[in-house]
């Protein structure tokens, strides 16, 4: 249930990101590139500040 809910974020941010960088200003890509090197370090490091929120409020598995 964790994992799915980290990608969806994940995911949402990411297309909140793009549509933002297309209507707004192309400068909001570095959140697409923020969600992306999180998940980067998350896969080595074992270490998703999502997944601690999520700890903290009873979602398990």
């Amino acid at each position: 249930m964790k994992e799915r809910i980290v990608r969806a974020v994940a995911g949402g941010f990411v297309l909140t990101s793009i549509s933002l960088a297309y209507f707004v200003h192309i400068n909001w890509l570095l959140l697409a590139a923020f969600v992306g090197l999180n998940l980067l370090q998350s896969s080595f490091t074992k270490f998703c500040p999502l997944e601690c929120i999520l700890e903290k409020a009873n979602i398990s598995k």
